[in-house]
């Protein structure tokens, strides 16, 4: 820690301000145009028939090289947002204060286009500001693409493609690391980190989407930085979420936030009260979702990930003596409350969280005569899932997953008889007031290998 410090004093480890391309040839590479989106090519070419340099960056470049199909196109050019917007008109829309881009419309399609930047240390107060801890808060500084390459996050993603003559722009041997499949960050990893925190996440984003290996130098610091991601906006933080556990690779993205760190500090209350193995299968369920095409709701992954801090709230609400009904009420609110400070969870969202958790107890301890009007109630197949999940991760429900599971196969005949086993169950256990609410069970100690 000391010699890092060190070095960094004597200007050793510094991002450096500007790279060299090595250009690799169209004939010694294996992106073509017709493997890019339309809208994309057209606003490539119409950026440089106007003058301007034009080039198709990041994620898109990457994918290709790698065989994937971009989920969407970034553009970087010489051209200044309000020259873009001159260009393009009506379909261009110039976006954001700390960071300012072009939004180029092609009917739903969206293309993103970025200025080249230089370093922000070379801005004045209104195009570049750094707070104490060396975060960038604004940073709108042009430069060339040398200046713009070396301030690119992987070197994976500092590979162009130059729309003028198809070859590519290696500025950090990406191409290299692209065969190796290692992630690594451009420039001293503690700088980067600092100047932006979101990097941490992007980075167990990408290893886990791209199933590469984090290089040593870009993935030992990040245990020690991770507690820079509590002081950022609990929105942006909120969007991350979004992408780490709605892109398709949530189930190997579980465990990287854990060993590198990053799970505390944006789940704090989860990491008391863990609930890993129902973690682990909503994301394959979540995965698998996806896979297949299907649409997936965000407030799902949340209500895993908080419920084991909303389950022990309220139990000791129980104990204390609060009914059950009103228990759940206040420690959902509780819960997601205390979530809020870290991951802007928007209200529609949380309200979906809440019914999924206050339909826990009706479903385990559904009433005869409302069992057909619980199965139309509009958040009863995301309460089931969640509830056959919970059954399938070891909790005691007693075995009414199976029993709901069953039900809604059944023909009408069946569900009665079925509804009807429920009443004799009913009778026996005594008054609904009286039984206490079931307690999570311990997890099973894991065989010592």
């Amino acid at each position: 820690m000391l010699k890092g410090w060190l070095d960094r004093w004597r200007g050793r480890g510094k991002t450096p301000s500007r790279l060299k391309p090595v250009i690799i040839p169209r004939d010694r590479h294996s992106i073509s145009r017709k493997d890019i989106s339309t809208a994309a090519v057209k606003t490539l070419y119409r950026l440089h028939d106007a003058g301007h340099d034009a080039f198709l960056i990041g994620g898109g470049v990457r994918d290709l090289l790698l065989g994937l199909t971009p989920k969407d196109y970034d553009i970087a050019t010489s051209a200044t947002p309000e020259q873009v917007k001159q260009i393009f008109g009506g379909q261009c829309q110039i976006i954001g204060r700390r960071f300012r881009l072009a939004h180029v419309r092609w009917g739903r399609e969206v293309i993103e286009v970025a200025t080249f930047r230089a370093n922000h240390a070379e801005g004045d107060s209104s195009t570049a500001h750094t707070n104490a801890d060396g975060l960038i808060v604004r940073d709108n500084v042009w430069g060339d693409i040398e200046e713009d390459a070396a301030r690119r996050d992987f070197t994976i993603n500092a590979i162009y493609y130059n729309i003028a003559d198809f070859s590519l722009w290696d500025f950090a041997k990406g191409s290299a690391d692209l065969e190796k499949r290692v992630l690594r960050l451009i420039g001293d990893p503690e700088t980067r980190y600092r100047e932006d925190p979101v990097r941490m996440l992007r980075a167990i984003r990408f290893a886990a989407k791209l199933d590469f290996t984090i290089a040593n130098d870009t993935g030992d610091i990040i245990p020690e930085l991770a507690y820079l991601l509590e002081d950022m906006s609990s929105h942006r933080l909120y969007d991350e979420c979004q992408k780490l556990f709605g892109a398709g690779h949530a189930a190997p993205l579980l465990p990287l936030l854990q060993d590198y760190g990053l799970f505390e500090p944006l789940f704090p209350e989860a990491v008391l009260h863990p609930c890993e193995e129902l973690w682990m299968l909503t994301a394959e369920s979540t995965d698998d979702r996806l896979a297949m095409g299907k649409s997936i709701n965000p407030a799902f992954f949340f209500a895993a990930l908080l419920w084991g801090p909303a389950q022990s709230r309220q139990q000791t609400l129980c104990d204390e003596g609060t009914p059950s009904v009103p228990a759940w009420q206040q420690a959902a609110q509780q819960t997601l409350s205390i979530q809020q400070t870290r991951t802007a969870i928007p209200r529609h969202i949380g309200q979906v969280i809440r019914d999924i958790w206050e339909m826990q107890p009706r479903l385990e301890s559904p009433r005869p005569r409302q069992v057909e009007a619980m199965a139309q109630n509009e958040r009863f197949r995301a309460a089931y899932d969640f509830l056959v999940l919970r059954e399938e991760a070891g909790e005691d429900t007693g075995g009414m997953g199976a029993w709901w599971t069953r039900w809604q196969s059944a023909d009408p005949g069946l569900q009665a008889e079925m509804q009807r086993a429920l009443e004799s169950r009913e009778r026996e256990a005594g008054p609904a007031g009286s039984r206490k609410p079931r307690r999570r069970r311990k997890p099973r100690p894991k065989a010592s290998a």
